[in-house]
């Protein structure tokens, strides 16, 4: 039999490991340049030394060099060698990773690139020059405009008006979009709205920026696009006469948009908020799409989304008002009014035991000094996300070293998952969590290197 030990189970994500921990001795660092299994890492430390990243350019291997241009610690006579690097997929990330200390003559490099990727991430940068990204505006790939005007929605007037006006239907649907990649969202100018409004691509997201009289309306709450009828079920000056043909409206987005009026009657608000929740089944993407039309499935598809944005939906007037809807029957007139951060503390121990999860755990976000630590552990078990998330009540709740320690024992292995997090953890508490003989020892790894 060998004396050489097996290679653990783990090791490549062990090696992993090593190469993003601060305190690897730097000795070290270049005997993890051969490891090939993972993507190059240990290129992204910010202790690298000229020497060091040289020497990973030299090995010119794709992973290890494209993390070395994914590091936002790498000096910028290197950025530069690595913007004329021969891949594109490098000069990509250059571009993607380029920042406030990043030459200008790195970002001149790149704006000119033959790889759209690498145009792309500098429209998507935050620190590229102004008077580059204005370039970009004319750049012959109409992808790249499409993106500009999406991230770029702080650009100047002139900018904004060349890619609202793009004789490309996709530029200037993304120039006047009802969604943008920031924020504020961009506000096309007064002058271009009128002409926006009458292109079919750019009428959605020119609705809330149009003035509304009552020919426009009603032309607007026929149109045939759900997206435009979204819009206008939501434009603060709806005639009320529309706002009830709207809450009929086939679209469930749509009769979301009156549902979440504050001028909405509440008869209107109940009906609407029942055939979201109770219309239509959940849409089974595995067996119900080849029976239906397209029509039907889209429609089937954005039913399931209003009902889950019926959850999500922050109201802003229920917040400013909070205690007129504390006792609402809809989750989230609750939520909103749980978050307004003026409750009396009443109130706050009843959201605290509301019977909607989204409630419980908004309002325990908001008074996080207020709640004891058996309310902060049952909030966290009875957490019932709406879509799924990593996030959990736990990673904002303060618990406490005892706490940690009793859920070492939990019978729910989610909460046991929760013990860990004391770093002063007794052993006999890890030993239950997974033995120490299935641990492999760092210096087995160390001694591998």
């Amino acid at each position: 039999m060998s004396d050489t030990p097996s290679k653990p189970v783990h090791f490549d994500t062990v090696l992993e490991g090593l190469a993003q921990n601060p305190a690897l001795p730097h000795e070290f660092v270049r005997r993890l340049f051969p490891h090939r299994k993972g993507m190059g890492t240990v290129a992204k430390r910010p202790d690298l030394n000229d020497g060091v990243i040289a020497e990973i350019i030299a090995i010119d291997n794709h992973w290890l060099t494209h993390s070395l241009a994914l590091n936002r610690s790498l000096p910028p006579a290197f950025q530069m060698t690595l913007a004329e690097h021969p891949d594109p997929g490098i000069r990509a990330a250059v571009a993607s990773r380029a920042g406030a200390a990043t030459p200008r003559e790195v970002y001149e490099r790149l704006v000119d690139d033959t790889d759209i990727r690498v145009r792309e991430y500098l429209a998507q940068n935050d620190h590229t020059p102004t008077d580059l990204l204005s370039r970009l505006a004319y750049d012959p790939d109409p992808k790249i405009r499409v993106t500009l005007a999406e991230w770029w929605t702080q650009a100047p007037e002139p900018v904004r008006r060349i890619l609202l006006t793009d004789p490309d239907k996709t530029v200037r649907a993304a120039a006047c979009a009802t969604y943008f990649r920031g924020l504020p969202h961009p506000i096309p100018p007064a002058d271009l709205v009128p002409a926006l409004l009458a292109d079919p691509v750019t009428r959605a997201g020119a609705v809330r920026h149009c003035t509304l009289d009552s020919a426009t309306a009603h032309r607007l709450a026929a149109d045939p696009d759900d997206d435009v009828r979204t819009e206008l079920a939501e434009h603060p000056d709806l005639p009320p006469s529309l706002r009830d043909v709207l809450a009929d409206d086939p679209s469930a987005r749509v009769a979301l948009g009156i549902f979440a009026r504050e001028n909405t009657p509440e008869p209107i608000r109940a009906a609407i908020h029942a055939r979201i929740i109770s219309d239509a089944p959940s849409f089974d993407w595995l067996s119900d799409a080849d029976a239906m039309d397209d029509v039907a499935v889209e429609r089937a598809i954005m039913h399931d989304f209003a009902r889950m944005e019926l959850r999500t939906l922050s109201l802003p007037w229920v917040t400013a008002d909070p205690l007129l809807h504390v006792d609402s029957p809809y989750a989230c007139f609750r939520i909103s009014a749980a978050i307004s951060g003026s409750l009396p503390t009443p109130v706050v121990a009843r959201l605290l035991a509301d019977e909607d999860s989204g409630v419980r755990t908004a309002m325990a976000r908001m008074a996080r000094d207020e709640i004891d630590q058996a309310t902060a552990v049952h909030i966290d078990r009875t957490y019932r996300p709406v879509k799924r998330t990593r996030w959990r009540p736990a990673d904002d709740l303060p618990l406490t070293a005892d706490t940690l320690r009793r859920l070492a024992t939990d019978p729910d292995p989610r909460m046991r998952q929760l013990a860990p997090r004391d770093p002063d953890l007794p052993i006999e508490h890890a030993r239950r969590e997974r033995p120490l003989a299935a641990a492999t020892p760092n210096s087995v790894i160390v001694g591998r290197l």
